[in-house]
């Protein structure tokens, strides 16, 4: 589906303008779920544009400033540049925040003070704005002012501890897991912020912190050492149940994995396995049991599918309704027939040629969100932008002269 048959004004947040400071993950991730509802996002780079516009990788999307994590998560918004370090552009943002439901920002916390439109300055012209703040460690506590970086948030979380094989070390998750919880909690915030201004009419300052959001996230690990005084340790690809038939397994010439938590479902994949025989073994007569021999019930397993293919028994064993799943790429994910009847995976319209991008992860059954247009190109709305807030052309051309925007 293209993303024409998608645009509409009676998207959840068509209502709300949003003027979007961030840059890189932790902060373009939230504000991209507004945009993907309908929000007008303006979002405000320098003139030169964000670094994640140009990746290490060096490809042609790169060299167009318009590289593929970029587009990931800023599809949808319209392009501002302006020089921060300019009383010009301070007065810009000011003009802007004034008619704004919404500024996010995932500076350093003090940066935007010390140029002049913190939360105080603009919340004055604006009493109605909800002002976001994304940082590693949130506006207070000794480590407010230190940088930080996904990788840093996944070390001190502990998410690291409990992440990989006991003999290879910590690990990092596969993705920014800590930028992804910091962006998804910020939208939660702000569209929480939103409801509360419906009813008081009042803005707030929002306060979001990576680490609280990583942590928040791990909750019941949490849980578990504070209640019950246990440390979970790497398990590998173990489930944080702990139940040896939820891991992965080795089939055939490669992987899958299988999530059976219950006696049916155990009962269930012996029998697809062709070892019914096993239900009578003591060593299986339970989970106590069972995780007590899980080596021995592993090489059932895996003996068990030797020789085949992961598909072929992924297949088996879902008709058996066993929890499983063979491990796909991305490139393969993407490809699965699911996905043809869900609106997640957009295409569209590129300067040059269409791209396709993923969407919101859930839909509305009325006024339903995701992608009517690409990134927008360095400063692409500058002019338009300047204009609807009541800038006259030959401003316009001023402020360019003199390299405001």
């Amino acid at each position: 589906m293209t993303s024409s048959e998608n645009a509409s004004s009676d998207k959840a947040f068509s209502d709300v303008k949003i003027l979007d400071f961030t840059q890189v993950f932790a902060g373009p991730v939230g504000t991209h779920q507004f945009a993907l509802q309908g929000a007008d996002v303006i979002k405000v780079e320098p003139r030169g544009g964000e670094d994640i516009r140009r990746s290490a990788l060096g490809d042609e999307w790169s060299a167009r400033g318009l590289a593929p994590s970029f587009m990931a998560f800023n599809a949808n918004k319209r392009g501002l540049t302006l020089d921060l370090k300019k009383p010009a552009a301070v007065d810009i943002v000011k003009r802007l925040a004034a008619e704004a439901d919404v500024v996010w920002e995932n500076f350093r916390p003090g940066v935007m003070d010390r140029l002049g439109i913190g939360y105080d300055v603009l919340a004055e012209l604006n009493p109605q704005l909800i002002y976001c703040s994304v940082s590693g460690f949130g506006t207070t506590g000794p480590e407010r002012a230190t940088a930080t970086f996904d990788g840093k948030i996944q070390a001190m979380s502990g998410l690291m501890s409990l992440t990989g094989d006991p003999s290879g070390g910590p690990m990092r998750a596969g993705i920014a897991l800590a930028d992804l919880a910091a962006g998804l909690t910020a939208a939660f915030a702000v569209s929480t912020a939103l409801h509360q201004r419906s009813r008081t009419g009042r803005g707030q300052f929002v306060d979001v912190a990576m680490f609280d959001s990583m942590l928040s996230l791990m909750s019941d690990q949490i849980a578990e050492y504070t209640v019950l005084g246990e440390l979970r340790q790497q398990a590998g690809n173990l489930s944080v149940t702990r139940k040896p038939t939820a891991d992965r397994f080795r089939c055939g010439s490669g992987f899958i994995v299988l999530a059976v938590l219950s006696d049916r479902q155990f009962e269930s994949l012996l029998r697809t396995l062709g070892r019914a025989d096993a239900l009578n073994d003591p060593r299986y007569a339970d989970w106590q049991a069972r995780t007590a021999n899980t080596v021995a019930l592993r090489a059932l397993i895996e003996d068990a599918m030797d020789g085949g293919d992961p598909r072929d028994w992924e297949r088996r064993l879902t008709d058996a309704d066993v929890p499983c799943a063979s491990i796909l790429t991305i490139a393969e994910a993407i490809d699965h027939p699911q996905l043809e009847h869900r609106n997640l995976i957009r295409t569209v319209d590129t300067a040059y040629g269409p791209v396709t991008l993923a969407g919101a992860g859930f839909e509305l059954r009325h006024g339903n969100g995701g992608i009517d247009r690409t990134a927008p190109q360095v400063g692409e709305h500058t002019d338009e932008v300047l204009a609807e807030a009541g800038f006259s052309t030959s401003e316009i051309a001023q402020l360019r002269a003199d390299q405001v925007v």
